[in-house]
């Protein structure tokens, strides 16, 4: 099984800064080994990580753009329905219109 990488360097996904770097799994709950299997974790730095307004925990639309980044990198791997089989939602449907 072939492992993605999200990411070159260790720096925050969003804003590129290397400091207060976290590990963040892209699909959580239910999904977080499988993000972990997979290769579905980025790095961000904790303000957009964890803190509000941009923080991905306090922002549906930045969650919402990781996720779409994850599965794009997941099915350029294992395929659609793979991706769909493994997590069950297509997040490239998905717009911020609710956000």
């Amino acid at each position: 099984m072939e492992k993605i990488k999200m990411q070159e360097n260790k720096e925050c996904f969003f804003c590129g800064s290397n400091n207060w770097i976290e590990s963040h799994h892209i699909f959580g709950g239910a999904y977080r080994k499988k993000s972990e299997k997979y290769g579905l974790v980025v790095e961000l730095c904790h303000f957009c990580h964890n803190e509000p307004p941009l923080g991905v925990h306090h922002n549906a639309e930045r969650m919402l753009k990781l996720k779409q980044a994850g599965q794009q990198a997941f099915e350029q791997v294992y395929g659609h329905k793979k991706f769909m089989q493994e997590f069950g939602k297509n997040y490239l449907e998905e717009t911020n219109d609710n956000c």
